[in-house]
């Protein structure tokens, strides 16, 4: 059996279904919900997502397919909403442990296997960066997915609807921090925007994305007032949450209003700041479609150990101090109307060795805390 993941708009698919009659075939039927957040799949539920919406045995799949093809609009240097959406639920192919792949911290193989992922990219006129950029994110993908690429095909496509920007350089907007995480306040993307919000001089109000999942066209009028924006997120599978890019897509098809500025203030539990890299690119590629003011922002690694001590100790103390200076030049950026750059940063003078070791014991006192015996983390299905 093979697998294959698909967006394609029917009238697209049907012209395409006969060379794929012989997979399993995933695609959008309007009944997918995005990743929670929760790790369930890991420690509660082994193997599977929590969320029974028909796409809870994505890591199932995976395992059983000999191959796997993806077929995704090119959509900020990856895939679409849709699709991201399937990877973001398909984590449970993988064990929440962290392991040293080639220099990096990456989650360790549920299965003693090499999976196959052909990508098939579809887009109007791409250019060289633009597939290359692809390229860079499928590796990262398949790298924390413990899978590898067998190819990456590009298509040419009709062009993508263009937004309808006025122009304007009005200083000192209303800014408006965009929380695209699922976990609401209990995540470290609120905790990280509540402390960029007590150090901001302008105006700003914080969106929480997970009330809007249902109400986008709301969403659109609130975000077309005259603002600014600071895109709050967790990375998931090395990239944008999915909610997030439907946010895109959806204001890149619609949009009517004012140019922004926009800043990042993004965290992951993985070690390496410089894995953030696609994320940021994806935001740069976004603003470039929008013709909004990309800023750049601040990327903290280790975010779980970051909310963890901004708990006990609160920022400015070891080992949040990089952090800390990287929230105040993001800060500072934003009350002075600049730009940020890019600022990576993670824990610091904390050893790589001892923040692996403290998160995989946490994973089993997480499970264990579900009823869930250790050995039963590693099943598989």
């Amino acid at each position: 059996m093979n697998l294959l993941i698909h967006d394609l708009p029917q009238e697209e698919w049907e012209k395409t279904a006969d060379q794929y009659k012989d997979c399993t075939v995933i695609s959008d039927h309007g009944t997918i919900r995005p990743c929670a957040g929760c790790f369930g799949c890991w420690n509660r539920d082994p193997g599977r997502c929590v969320i029974k919406d028909g796409y809870n045995n994505m890591g199932e799949l995976i395992h059983h397919a000999e191959e796997v093809t993806v077929i995704s609009r090119y959509t900020y240097g990856g895939f679409s909403g849709f699709v991201k959406n399937v990877f973001d639920r398909s984590l449970g192919y993988v064990l929440p442990h962290f392991e040293l792949v080639g220099g990096e911290s990456h989650h360790k193989k549920r299965y003693d296997e090499e999976k196959p992922y052909t990508f098939i990219f579809y887009g109007h006129d791409l250019g060289e960066e633009e597939k290359e950029t692809a390229r860079r994110y499928v590796k990262a993908v398949t790298t924390n997915m413990r899978t590898y690429v067998k190819d990456v095909i590009f298509r040419e496509c009709d062009q993508e609807p263009k937004p309808s920007v006025e122009k304007t350089d009005e200083p000192n907007r209303k800014l408006v921090l965009i929380n695209a995480s699922m976990r609401y306040a209990n995540g470290n993307s609120a905790k990280l925007a509540a402390q960029l919000d007590r150090q901001l001089t302008k105006e700003t109000e914080t969106v929480n994305l997970v009330q809007y999942l249902n109400k986008m066209d709301e969403l659109l009028r609130m975000l077309e007032e005259d603002c600014d924006l600071v895109l709050c997120m967790p990375l998931y599978v090395d990239g944008l949450p999915s909610q997030l890019i439907r946010m895109m897509e959806m204001m890149q098809r619609n949009y009517k209003g004012k140019t922004k500025k926009v800043y990042i203030l993004a965290n992951m539990g993985l070690y390496e700041s410089e894995q953030l890299a696609s994320l940021f690119e994806a935001v740069r590629q976004w603003c470039r479609k929008m013709d909004f003011e990309y800023r750049g922002g601040l990327g903290v690694a280790a975010g779980e150990l970051v909310g963890g001590f901004v708990d006990i100790t609160g920022f400015g103390r070891w080992p949040l101090s990089k952090v800390t200076d990287g929230m105040n030049r993001l800060s500072r950026a934003i009350n002075s109307d600049t730009e940020a750059g890019d600022i990576l940063c993670g824990p610091h003078h904390f050893p790589r060795f001892i923040y692996i070791a403290i998160a995989n014991s946490g994973w089993k006192r997480m499970a264990k805390n579900n009823g869930i015996k250790e050995k039963d983390l590693y099943r598989l299905l």
